[in-house]
């Protein structure tokens, strides 16, 4: 049978394509809403930044739980009705975020926002990795490139509202409708039955023991996510608190952020068929570490900007590869998916209380960031370079 191409997906597989890009981009754009804002949520609710730091990671624990349950849950349930049900979620919490006075609450919107993150990301994902694999050509780097332009054009829209002086609880009341209503669309046309996974081999456990390639995708979900989310989460605080920036422009470090890793991800399959996989690597790699010394380091705000540009640039096809490998990875439904976002999340926990901390420690914001993502930058390539041995990550075609 000839390899099937782009012209040749079924009219199924590409509304199909279509409902998971807009639901990539939707998902980008649901969190860039209120994280432009964290200093303003901060004040709101009165907290510390080391408050905001522990709120996050109490949320994190959550999005653990949903990663060790998504698996199953696909497997019963299948991933569209996965992905849609906890799609709603996601928006009524960021109202929840809108409305927060007090931590309590924030804390529950936060909880509803992490938890059921990861059962649109894995489906979604899987979904995406089906449909890419048809294709002549790959579009999980395109896709998730769509998630980065939605946290670009989500984190726009929040420093220009901010800047205009509009509240909190209208402007993300009002986000959270408008991306719930979104699902209707992606909802009619996802792919309504999933592809049978691969039973030949299961890597789940090894004589009772969870298998070494699970925790390795474990692991790189773990620092992916330390590198990708720092420079994001932490760059409004960098600019407000080292450098005393206004609100709207404070968001232009998220902005620089998620602009980079947009135009790093929608150029990221030319360069894998160009560069390799392995030689992208190491060229995003550098330009990681590079890129997070000069917003770390610099006592300029703009030369802080472009650091944090070429960080976004440098992040962007970390994670969509090992989305792609994780989600073909034979055995259970989501298990790769599940082991990858696990790590994911015990970031989530982990990351934003040890920032936190250190920032409100004699480390400036900077500083505190440097700390968690330099040696991060190492324990990546490390890791994932073993990944690439024993599972065929990151190889060279």
């Amino acid at each position: 049978m000839p390899e099937p191409t782009r012209e040749t997906l079924s009219p199924t597989d590409r509304r199909a394509l279509a409902a998971v890009a807009v639901q990539f981009f939707v998902n980008g754009a649901l969190p860039a809403s209120f994280i432009p804002r964290l200093p303003e949520i901060r004040d709101q609710v009165d907290i510390s930044v080391a408050g905001v730091g522990l709120l996050i990671s109490i949320a994190g624990l959550t999005g653990l739980l949903g990663s060790a349950l998504v698996g199953p849950a696909v497997a019963r349930f299948g991933t569209r009705r996965v992905m849609l049900n906890a799609g709603v979620v996601i928006s009524i919490s960021l109202g929840v975020i809108g409305v927060a006075e007090v931590p309590a609450v924030l804390l529950i919107g936060l909880m509803g926002m992490m938890a059921f993150d990861v059962m649109v990301d894995v489906p979604m994902n899987m979904q995406a990795s089906w449909i890419s694999a048809r294709r002549h050509t790959p579009v999980m780097n395109r896709l998730h490139g769509l998630w980065s332009l939605g946290t670009l054009v989500g984190g726009l829209s929040a420093a220009s509202i901010a800047a205009a002086g509009v509240s909190l609880t209208a402007h993300l009341i009002a986000a959270g409708i408008v991306l719930l209503s979104v699902l209707w669309f992606v909802g009619s046309n996802l792919l309504r039955t999933d592809e049978s996974p691969n039973r030949s081999a299961e890597p789940r456990t090894v004589q009772g023991r969870v298998s070494p390639v699970l925790i390795l995708f474990a692991l790189t979900g773990l620092f992916a996510l330390t590198l990708e989310s720092t420079a994001s989460d932490w760059a409004a605080f960098r600019l407000v608190d080292d450098f005393g920036a206004s609100p709207g422009f404070a968001g232009l470090g998220y902005i620089a952020a998620t602009g980079g890793m947009t135009v790093g991800r929608l150029a990221g399959d030319w360069a894998s068929v160009r560069l390799g996989r392995y030689r992208l690597l190491l060229t995003a790699v550098a330009l990681t570490g590079s890129g997070f010394a000069l917003a770390t380091l610099t006592s300029n705000r703009y030369i802080t900007l472009l650091g944090y540009l070429i960080t976004g640039l440098g992040t962007a096809t970390l994670l969509p590869r090992l989305y792609d490998d994780a989600a073909k990875l034979p055995g259970m439904p989501g298990a790769g998916l599940g082991a990858l976002t696990a790590g994911i999340r015990l970031g989530t926990i982990a990351i934003p209380v040890a920032v936190g901390a250190l920032a409100a420690s004699a480390l400036s914001v900077g500083g505190a960031v440097a700390v968690v993502t330099l040696p991060s930058v190492v324990a990546f390539l490390v890791v994932v370079l073993a990944l690439r041995r024993t599972a065929g990550v990151f190889g060279e075609s």
